[in-house]
């Protein structure tokens, strides 16, 4: 069978080129000859294990005309399918088996008013065929509730007996180019140009532990955590030794009692993992440093000449140019071996997976990460492995690397674009049909969906209000509120930069800014209650655990999508200046949660106050029942028994949402400085 291109946008002018003008010009359609169809299952963009159920989709040209899909499983039970996102080349129909971990045989039938069209794998092997191997399983737990990143320098000091140590292991005092000396201050101190990296106000591992309370008031169930181990600077991305703790944070015992105090709130961390690059006073790195080549270390990184000056980024490869941050060579087995077993190491004391930093600046990435995959994969199958990609990837999401990435490309690409106004409600629902096209539902219903963080300036801050010390508009605060409820309503875990729920300000241009520590004496009471709120939905609805999104309808200003694997719960999102009326899908519908207590549902209609986000629950969500053209159903998957598999509403046509397919190429780009 020929090698079936997984990346939609790609495949659109040869889904025009080679469609049949109607389905009534065939009986049969073999994927294996065509691209008027596509289905590969192999690929999980097209087969997929997520909540319980054999996740299908087949794609069609819209060339065949209007028509519906079914999958027929095991030559008798035909379950319609869903159309998931429509766009002017093609359909993405999806639909839902549930998963037994047993194997079936599977093919697709079209229908239209001119006939019906069998769709097989090809002439000499005509069905499609699933082994019951799960091979890209999804992490489940990742699906329940909210993340929450943690800048430990900057969250809380819980022990100020530690702060001292800041100031011993600071790289500007090693640095033989660039020398310099820390700053240390007090949690208000002002912000100094060595803010971003070498300004230290004391926050520690007690200090995460004192507010776990908090943080379950907000329904977090993952801490992020970026580097604690030992390195030369507040952020902690230039490491020294990945095996141990840096003593600025605290103890070993510090850290078990806040992994174990976390898990008692139903909490799970994971950590900072930097496998690319190291800091000048790494161990390996002063051996090279003090030996040459005669060091046993000599291979581990990439020397031009020796002897060498410490910070000196023209002697030796590093990671941006930068001198302080040595790169490691990670072709060499034994730099691979050592960063597995750094990461074996510290998944064993309970962390329950890792956040990769900058995994495309790694020398022979796909190698590594494969192997660093399989490695955690086999004593850790529910860790959780995101990697920092900051644009449109999908070609890691493929089982191969990370379970999900850095979801910028979704947050910021998308998401914020609009709410900013810098594209339309048509526009976002594109790239958004587009983007969920081209990655596996098992992925989406795992992604790591962030908008903000200690790279970027404070969303508050993007959406108009300024430094730190700022109080933001009515305009921007009804503006975060909008774009939080996409962000907590989208398959995924939202990702939550601390302090963005006190209504924090910062920009990132005046020494990252956003990084300043919280002052926990200032809340935003109104921003607090919103994300509270949120995280009480996310936490409480089941339609939101699933992984499933569906496009309903799309204008300039609006955007409404469904999640549920059968569409009962509906967000509906308006960044129009004036009140918005929008007629809802059929049922009985009831605002569960809105940013602007005005909306209300009147005559089937919704009315959308302006700048305002307003999540639905259909009445009769629990009882729905399970649409199938035979008179038994395959019993669900115990942990979704009460959510029906898809085809449990009629086909529902997009209107509005039909736009140009023209490639509008989003690059978000990192500015990122460590």
């Amino acid at each position: 069978m020929r090698r079936v291109v997984t990346a939609v946008l790609l495949l659109l002018p040869l889904l025009v080129a080679h469609a049949p003008s109607r389905l009534a010009e065939t009986s049969e359609l073999y994927v294996a000859e065509t691209t008027s169809v596509l289905h590969s299952p192999g690929d999980p963009v097209y087969l997929s294990i997520a909540d319980g159920y054999v996740v299908l989709r087949l794609i069609v040209s819209t060339r065949l005309g209007e028509h519906e899909a079914l999958v027929v499983v095991n030559y008798t039970l035909a379950v319609k399918m869903k159309l998931q996102f429509a766009m002017r080349d093609y359909y993405v129909w999806i639909a839902g088996v549930p998963y037994t971990g047993r194997g079936f045989t599977y093919y697709f039938k079209l229908r239209s008013s001119s006939g019906e069209v069998a769709v097989y794998r090809s002439r000499g092997d005509k069905y499609f065929y699933f082994d019951g191997v799960d091979r890209f399983p999804q992490v489940e737990w990742v699906k329940y509730g909210v993340a929450y990143q943690i800048f430990p320098e900057r969250f809380y000091n819980g022990d100020p007996s530690n702060d001292i140590y800041a100031n011993y292991t600071d790289e500007l005092w090693y640095n033989e180019v660039k020398p310099g000396r820390p700053v240390l201050s007090k949690w208000s101190d002002p912000i100094t140009p060595l803010h971003c990296c070498h300004q230290y106000f004391g926050g520690d591992l007690k200090g995460v532990t004192l507010k776990l309370d908090y943080l379950s008031e907000l329904g977090v169930t993952l801490i992020y955590l970026t580097p604690i181990f030992i390195s030369g600077s507040a952020h902690g991305y230039d490491t020294y030794d990945h095996m141990q703790l840096d003593p600025k944070f605290g103890t070993m015992r510090d850290l078990e009692e806040l992994i174990s105090e976390a898990s008692k709130q139903g909490i799970r961390v994971i950590f900072d993992f930097v496998p690319g690059h190291v800091g000048i006073r790494h161990w390996a790195f002063l051996d090279v440093y003090k030996n040459g080549p005669s060091s046993r270390y000599w291979h581990w990184f990439t020397v031009y000449k020796w002897p060498f000056r410490l910070g000196d980024g023209s002697a030796y490869r590093c990671w941006w140019g930068l001198g302080s941050l040595p790169q490691l060579n990670t072709t060499n087995p034994e730099v691979r071996e050592y960063l597995i077993n750094v990461s074996l190491y510290w998944l064993g004391k309970g962390f329950a997976g890792m956040r990769i930093d900058t995994p495309l600046d790694v020398l022979d990435p796909r190698g590594f990460f494969a192997q660093l995959r399989r490695a955690v994969k086999t004593r850790y199958p529910s860790a959780y492995i995101v990697g920092e990609i900051w644009d449109h990837r999908p070609e890691w999401l493929r089982g191969d690397a990370f379970d999900s990435l850095m979801n910028y490309y979704v947050g910021r690409g998308i998401l914020l674009r609009y709410v900013k106004g810098y594209i339309s409600g048509g526009d976002a629902a594109r790239l958004l049909s587009d983007y969920y096209a081209s990655i596996g539902v098992n992925v989406a219903g795992v992604n790591f969906n962030i908008i903000g963080s200690h790279d970027t300036s404070r969303v508050l801050t993007e959406l108009g209000c300024g430094g730190v010390h700022h109080t933001p508009s009515t305009t921007s605060t009804k503006k975060l509120k909008l774009l939080s409820t996409l962000q907590y309503t989208i398959p995924g875990t939202p990702v939550v930069f601390q302090g963005d729920e006190r209504g924090i300000c910062g920009r990132k241009e005046y020494f990252d800014e956003q990084r300043y520590p919280i002052q926990w004496d200032r809340l935003n009471q109104e921003v607090y209650e919103h994300y509270r709120k949120l995280g009480q939905l996310k936490r409480t609805l089941a339609p939101l655990h699933t992984s499933v999104i569906s496009l309903y309808y799309a204008d300039q200003y609006v955007i409404a999508y469904t999640r549920g694997w059968g569409d009962e719960l509906l967000v509906v999102a308006s960044t129009s200046p004036s009140t918005t009326n929008l007629k809802l899908p059929p049922g009985s519908w009831v605002v569960v949660y809105t940013t602007d207590d005005s909306a209300t549902v009147s005559s089937g209609e919704l009315v959308v106050p302006p700048l305002t986000a307003v999540i639905l629950l259909r009445a009769d969500a629990v009882s729905t029942p399970t649409h199938t053209e035979t008179p038994t159903t395959p019993t669900p998957a115990p942990q979704q028994a009460t959510t029906p598999p898809l085809g449990a509403r009629e086909l529902v046509v997009i209107t509005g949402a039909v736009l140009a397919a023209v490639t509008i190429a989003v690059v978000v780009k990192a500015t990122k400085r460590k």
